[in-house]
């Protein structure tokens, strides 16, 4: 095989299997990056809820404070962009383009209401002066549960912008038709990331909203 078609067989850059192993190095090192931030919303988590076992006085009933419905639809709209998101790389997987092209833009659509979402709840919450030391407003707590809900939430929105940044890239890739069956890393690998970040925020939900 000459030099020119060999080339044209490598499905991308750095997506070539690692010898002895049955993943590509751009998705290795996605799993090992996940991981790394597994230990480290890990110790967000834990760190919550070992102040709010110990301090149960600062932390008022979630209803009371936090809007739960809206962001129990929210939650909603993240997990919907979580199924879109599998279309997405189902679709490459088949070389539909239009239909990877109009899953990933549904995916960046509901990604950005999500955000803005969070947004309009941090000015409602502010506008009752619950801010991360609000601990004047007796009803609404004491000023560690403002900050570690603005840290976890607000930690867990930056991640979510950060993500849809990188889909409005790979949807741009789409586009310009650089995936193809052959070669759909880049939209794998922003699967993975993707599904984490909702994973994450069920747990956080869960935790903050919920009990």
């Amino acid at each position: 095989m000459s030099a020119q078609g060999h080339a044209h067989a490598i499905p991308m850059p750095g997506a070539e299997p690692m010898e002895g192993m049955r993943v590509y190095n751009m998705k290795l090192g996605m799993w090992v990056f996940l991981l790394s931030e597994v230990m480290f919303f890990s110790g967000l988590i834990g760190a919550y809820i070992i102040l709010r076992f110990a301090h149960p006085e600062q932390w008022a009933e979630p209803n009371a404070v936090l809007n739960v419905p809206l962001t129990g639809i929210n939650t909603f709209i993240l997990i919907c962009s979580s199924v879109t998101m599998v279309k997405a790389f189902a679709a490459i997987e088949h070389d539909d383009q239009a239909g990877l092209r109009k899953w990933l833009i549904a995916t960046v659509i509901l990604g950005a209401i999500f955000v803005s979402v969070q947004v309009f709840e941090y000015i409602k919450l502010a506008e009752h002066g619950f801010v991360p030391n609000a601990a004047r407003y007796a009803a609404e707590g004491g000023p560690l549960y403002g900050s570690t809900f603005y840290t976890m939430t607000g930690f867990h929105g930056a991640h979510v912008s950060i993500g849809v940044l990188c889909l409005i890239f790979t949807a741009i890739q789409a586009f310009r038709g650089k995936y193809s069956k052959d070669n759909y890393g880049g939209v794998e690998i922003m699967g993975l990331y993707w599904h984490f970040v909702d994973l994450v925020w069920i747990i956080l939900f869960t935790i903050v909203y919920l009990i």
